[in-house]
């Protein structure tokens, strides 16, 4: 089938500047399901102690994807492929990846996933049957969402007329559970599934690369200022025994990396896990989690388009629910604790048990940052080379560098919230 021509055009953004698209993607970013993204803000809650911060997913999904689009070119700078065309295909598969990573997320962000359905609801056929057995009857994730989005509703179609490549293609690189059942990522000799799977979601992907520049700058928080373009330039590929492909960095940018992972560490304990938004969260999980919440988010995708932030604000104004009424009358829960550490994290369940001994309801709220994500199954680790002054030195990136050593057992805080009006007789019993 011919494809459509490729015409380019720019979407301007305060971040990365002139972010250029073509035609054929543009019919993707047009899709409803893309423009749902418009509606549900990247930081959840964290628009009130950040006024600033009311970015969206659709912000950052453009984002990603350019930062994809330039990390695909650096790491394949030498034009290894044997014809344009395929090229071509991984390029965009790559992008559109980045760009609808996040499509599932529920209003709020992560904070409804409470009202989420089972994954068997969903009917999710790309799957591999034997990898999600075990959780059919588990809570969806924001990321089941997405992988049954991009596979299974009008976006998929869109996809299939446009590119040279399936729907699937692209959600195998959003999640190592789906099966493509083909050889797509097969160039040559070498498989490139598990590079162009770490661009999207690793510890040095397009997405933290572009939220915590993005979200610094919104909130107004410099701790996620970090040095992309040298990340980025130095950027490259690793080819294991095995033929498979992975990303690498070059030894160079290994202190601008130590730096991005520390500034990842710093976001979570200034800004993510901000008192006052972990507060509107826990009140909206409570919420959730009561007898009286008749909120759920459906299961048909038609449906689950129709949810966004103001969706799940107006249904909370009309229900029957003190946690609900505290959340849009802007009436949070207060911490009347705070710990920090190993010491801290027992602290906080021994002032819990006092609390609610004293007859007092009280939420315990444990926080941890770690500056290293678990490596999905299968997947390679991210390489060091030295392309410069010691050709053919390869080591995984954890081992050439003490950041994880240092940083991973970081504790961030736990904190004891209670209603305000019982925060003097909390803070006397602890006393």
């Amino acid at each position: 089938m011919e494809r459509p021509s490729i015409q380019p055009t720019e979407i301007r953004d305060p971040i990365h500047g002139a972010i250029a698209v073509d035609s054929s993607e543009t019919t993707v970013i047009d899709q409803p399901f893309v423009q749902r993204l418009r509606g549900i803000r990247q930081l959840g809650f964290s628009h009130l102690p950040f006024p600033g911060a009311t970015h969206t997913r659709y912000n950052h999904s453009l984002g990603v994807m350019h930062l994809a689009g330039r990390a695909f070119d650096a790491c394949f700078r030498d034009k290894p492929f044997v014809d344009r065309e395929s090229k071509r295909n991984y390029r965009h598969c790559v992008r559109l990846a980045a760009l609808c990573h996040d499509l599932g997320h529920a209003p709020f962000s992560h904070a409804a996933e409470f009202a989420m359905p089972p994954l068997r609801d969903l009917g999710i056929r790309c799957y591999d049957s034997e990898k999600v057995a075990h959780r059919l009857d588990e809570r969806a994730s924001h990321e089941d969402y997405t992988i049954a989005i991009l596979t299974q509703s009008s976006l998929a179609d869109t996809i299939r007329e446009n590119f040279g490549f399936a729907p699937e293609h692209v959600a195998r690189l959003v999640s190592h559970e789906v099966d493509i059942g083909d050889d797509f990522f097969i160039h040559g000799d070498f498989d490139l599934r598990y590079l162009l799977a770490q661009l999207i979601s690793s510890d040095l992907d397009a997405d933290r690369l572009d939220y915590l520049v993005r979200d610094s700058y919104y909130t107004g928080a410099r701790y996620g200022q970090t040095d992309v373009n040298w990340l980025v330039s130095n950027m490259t590929r690793h080819v294991d025994p095995e033929g498979r492909v992975s990303l690498a960095i070059d030894q160079r940018a290994l202190y601008a990396f130590d730096d991005f992972m520390i500034s990842r560490f710093h976001m979570f304990v200034m800004v993510y896990f901000h008192q006052k938004s972990v507060a509107y969260e826990e009140m909206l999980k409570l919420y959730m989690r009561s007898d009286v919440c008749d909120y759920r988010l459906p299961s048909d995708l038609e449906a689950y388009r129709k949810t966004d932030d103001a969706h799940l604000m107006a249904h909370l104004r009309g229900a029957d629910s003190e946690w609900a009424r505290r959340i849009v009358e802007y009436d949070p829960i207060k911490v009347v604790f705070e710990g920090v550490g190993i010491e801290g994290e027992q602290e906080l369940v021994r002032r819990h048990q006092m609390i609610t001994a004293a007859g007092i309801e009280a939420s315990a709220v444990p926080g941890h940052g770690v500056v290293y994500g678990q490596k999905k199954p299968g997947m390679p680790p991210i390489y060091v080379i030295d392309r410069h002054r010691n050709p053919g030195h390869v080591q995984p990136v954890d081992e050439a560098t003490v950041i994880f050593d240092r940083y991973q057992d970081e504790r961030c805080v736990g904190r004891l919230y209670v209603r305000p009006e019982e925060r003097a007789a909390a803070l006397a019993v602890l006393a």
